[in-house]
């Protein structure tokens, strides 16, 4: 048996993952999307010493924690599964029982009022959320989203992920909205702002406002988690402040016994989130026209939403809490009012976050701390109102309403990669001797001699035949 190099790059990747260049005019490198790479070199060199290099994309440097999560976010329907499949198999014991219920049901029940108090152990019920809801994200995109949307025409990889992303949140917020709505629309709050702050510190709620707002509360945190694990998006700092806003509202709502304000909010905020995701999808169907005239529907509900009915709940804030809400209340009874406690910090104020023993109060401080993070997530929301605006201009132009909020940072950065050039190093194979044809190969490169390249670029000294440098810088195909 003899051997023939053939060469492949250095590191031993997949040579179909390289383009073929011509011989002697060099090319430049096009992205998909039609924008130049900026990229005006060569796809193949040769040094002084007649080696061939292969132009890739220079590495970034990965760190541990880029590698984790890029594992997480590939095993996360397993993990997640896994770990509630087991956590159901503990459940099975009849001495793991008193613990693991912690995680499927409601605690603290009063069978005196039929409601439910709070405290520590509805941490366990958040953790479950979480991990249900990764598993139910990554599952539902993968094995429902993604196919639907192929079975549709959408082809890009790109594409499919985004279609999946918009198609989880929509699929979300059409079960928690209509939720959140019914809850309101029953409630003794219903349309009154003055009602909203009657009754406090009501720590006690029913079972079904307590699984809604620790479910809400977990999808956030676990939308904190997903931000960072994957790829970011250009206004990730944005939507990272916006959900540790959102998420701490909602925790201090429900520790401080304002949950009547925090359904109110919740309904308000998430409309907006239905009317968008389905706008997206529809953009990534192909359908243009419904997706502008829905996404007109988005801009509308936007408005009314978030910039009327929402800074309306803020006004209340200032306006009408310390009407009916001032000083503190002791214990589970709600002992109280009393003044604030003596020779204490500000601090007594946030201490029913992680003690559920300490006095609820509120004053000017609370007022003021509530009103400002209120303020601040309307401040996000104008932002984004104002990038909203842009689209639409777009839109009554004729360039189609397209989002350009959450685009990868890596588009922004894929014009200014850096390219290397790496030693092509042969790969021996293994042929038979009858399959070497050594006559041949004389005749092809006296033919390569006699004839003279003409064409300006790269030129490979005593490579002159085309087909034969194809076959050298380890073209895919058989080149005949």
């Amino acid at each position: 048996m003899s051997k023939l190099p053939t060469p492949i790059p250095q590191d031993g990747s997949d040579q179909k993952e390289y383009p073929v260049a011509s011989a002697s005019l060099p090319q430049r490198a096009q992205r998909s999307n039609g924008k130049p790479n900026n990229v005006n070199v060569p796809l193949y060199m040769q040094t002084n010493g007649n080696r061939v290099l292969v132009r890739r994309p220079k590495r970034k440097d990965d760190g541990a924690l880029n590698g984790l999560a890029r594992w997480f976010v590939a095993n996360q329907i397993g993990l997640s599964f896994n770990l509630i499949a087991l956590l159901f198999l503990a459940h099975g014991m009849p001495r793991a029982r008193e613990h693991t219920s912690k995680f499927f049901t409601l605690s603290y029940y009063n069978p005196n009022t039929g409601k439910y108090f709070l405290g520590s152990d509805d941490s366990y019920l958040i953790l479950f959320f979480i991990v249900l809801l990764t598993g139910l994200r990554a599952g539902i995109m993968e094995y429902v989203l993604a196919p639907f949307a192929r079975a549709r025409g959408v082809n890009k990889k790109k594409d499919i992920v985004r279609f999946s992303e918009q198609g989880w949140l929509l699929v979300y917020y059409s079960f928690f909205w209509p939720l959140g709505v019914y809850i309101y629309r029953t409630s003794t709050y219903y349309l009154s702002l003055h009602d909203l702050w009657k009754e406090w510190p009501n720590r006690e709620m029913d079972g079904l406002i307590k699984a809604y707002t620790l479910a809400q509360l977990s999808f956030y945190l676990q939308l904190l988690i997903v931000i960072n694990i994957e790829e970011r998006r250009k206004d990730h700092w944005q939507m990272f402040s916006h959900h540790i806003v959102t998420s701490t509202l909602i925790y201090a709502a429900y520790r401080e016994g304002h949950t009547r304000v925090g359904n109110l909010i919740l309904v308000l905020m998430d409309v907006v989130d239905i009317f968008l995701p389905f706008a997206k999808c529809l953009k990534y169907l192909g359908y243009k026209t419904i997706c502008d005239v829905m996404f007109a529907v988005f801009m509308v509900t936007w408005f009314i939403a978030r910039h009327i009915f929402f800074p309306m709940a803020i006004y209340s804030v200032w306006a009408h809490t310390l009407i009916y809400m001032n000083g503190c209340f002791y214990g589970r009874d709600l002992d109280g009012p009393h003044p604030p406690p003596a020779n204490d910090t500000w601090l007594y104020i946030a201490r029913p976050l992680w003690d559920t023993d300490a006095p609820v109060c509120f004053n000017h401080n609370f007022r003021n701390g509530f009103f400002g993070m209120l303020f601040f997530l309307q401040i996000l929301t104008i932002m984004w109102f104002y990038l909203i605006i842009r689209v639409a201009i777009k839109v009554i132009r004729g360039d189609g309403a397209e989002d350009t909020r959450s685009d990868d940072e890596a588009d922004e950065l894929e014009d200014k990669d850096e390219y290397v050039y790496e030693e092509a190093q042969p790969l021996e194979e293994e042929v038979g001797a009858d399959e070497i044809d050594l006559k041949n190969w004389e005749r092809r490169a006296a033919r390569g001699k006699r004839s003279t390249p003409t064409a300006t670029g790269v030129s490979l000294p005593g490579h002159s035949d085309r087909k034969e440098l194809l076959g050298r810088i380890g073209c895919e195909k058989q080149v005949d």
